[in-house]
């Protein structure tokens, strides 16, 4: 089968969206499928080779609490064209479809069935906020042969102006890339105990909250230690600032892992840390430490709650409350059981949302779709 993954985001820059695309075509791949990624890209995208076919040039734009780098050219038709055209595709399988303007492009020009799947939960989407916006959306929304969301969540985000039938097929992890048997890092493998954060630097990610907390933490256990590891500048600045004004030691930020490191931040740490603020459809950061073997401390808000079953896998708390999230960070640290048991359920969840299942259970979709869209065939001839 020849598949289209098609992604509105910039596919040089990490995220959610770019991660889950990546392992979908990594295992349809290995099944024998001949798939493609369409997308724009900051920067040349060596390891993809000929899988990957960049279209439109990505710019930052604000888009619920974080920054969504899109193209917005309207100019990408005949570059769109060019390639279905040349790749005759037997699916179109667009993440995010709706999102202006490489994924609409391709949903109004493509002859193949196509299918989305929504991502986003919270906050209405910025490209809603029009009339004119939201009628030629819905008319690109028909074009879909099937939906998919990432979660419950996910689908009530998005029911909500586009009532319809959803198949919830979550996001994966890579049980074998995030493991507990991997080498942890040098320099904090130590006594001290490791609190992990992994995410961007947003605020909606809530680590201002997190390092208030981790203030009360080091007052009562000083042999700890917090570690944030994901890109962004802005925000890092301005907490580095609070942190020298406070005379809070014992906070490392490490920024941008790469592939190879990042599981073994997760095997440094002690307790993962997950205090987003809301908006979050999902939770890949909490399968990701599951899978590691690792304890989580995470706000109870609907996209985690998803995922995490408090006093299983890890300890839920209120969003935006640091006092909250210094209790459950705590209990953690000092108990080493409770940590190996939380650790153990982890595990043995994380392995439900393995890319092997998952994207088995995409594929099964894609026939499902295939299946209803030739039997319509028939039934138009007769009706011509």
């Amino acid at each position: 089968m020849r598949i289209a993954l098609v992604s509105p985001y910039d596919f040089a820059y990490p995220g959610g969206v770019v991660n889950h695309i990546s392992c979908l075509e990594q295992h349809f791949t290995r099944m024998g499928h001949e798939v493609k990624i369409i997308a724009p890209a900051s920067k040349a995208i060596h390891t993809l080779g000929d899988h990957f076919i960049p279209i439109g040039t990505p710019r930052p734009v604000p888009s619920s609490g974080s920054i969504a780098r899109i193209t917005l050219s309207p100019w990408l038709s005949r570059r769109v064209t060019e390639v279905l055209e040349r790749e005759n595709f037997d699916i179109t399988h667009l993440h995010e479809p709706l999102v202006p303007m490489l994924c609409t492009t391709v949903l109004r020009l493509t002859n193949t069935p196509a299918v989305g799947t929504f991502h986003a939960s919270g906050a209405d989407p910025w490209y809603l906020f029009t009339v004119a916006g939201k009628y030629l959306l819905n008319r690109w929304f028909r074009k879909l042969d099937g939906r998919i969301a990432v979660s419950l969540p996910a689908m009530r985000c998005v029911s909500r102006y586009f009532p319809c039938d959803y198949k919830i097929i979550p996001n994966g992890v890579d049980c074998q890339r995030f493991r507990p048997d991997v080498t942890p890092i040098d320099e904090f493998d130590d006594d001290k105990r490791n609190i992990l954060f992994v995410g961007r630097l947003e605020k909606r990610k809530g680590v201002d909250y997190l390092i208030r907390a981790f203030q009360k933490i080091k007052r009562e256990l000083p042999k700890t230690r917090l570690i944030v590891v994901g890109p962004g500048t802005r925000l890092r600045h301005k907490y580095e600032k609070r942190i020298r004004q406070s005379k809070l030691e014992g906070v490392f930020f490490v920024g941008y892992a790469s592939f190879g490191d990042l599981p073994r931040y997760f095997k440094t740490a002690d307790v993962v840390c997950c205090p987003a603020t809301g908006r979050e459809s999902f939770g890949i950061v909490l399968l990701e430490a599951m899978a590691a073997g690792r304890p989580i401390v995470a706000s109870n808000i609907e996209g985690y709650a998803s995922v995490l079953t408090n006093g299983a896998e890890g300890l839920l708390v209120p969003p935006r409350d640091s006092e909250k999230l210094a209790e459950a960070l705590i209990t953690l640290l000092t108990d080493e059981r409770m940590r190996e048991e939380m650790g153990a359920r982890g595990r043995a969840t994380a392995s439900q949302y393995d890319w092997e299942r998952i994207s088995r259970r995409v594929m099964d979709f894609y026939l499902n779709v295939l299946g209803k869209s030739a039997a319509k065939v028939p039934q138009e001839v007769v009706k011509s």
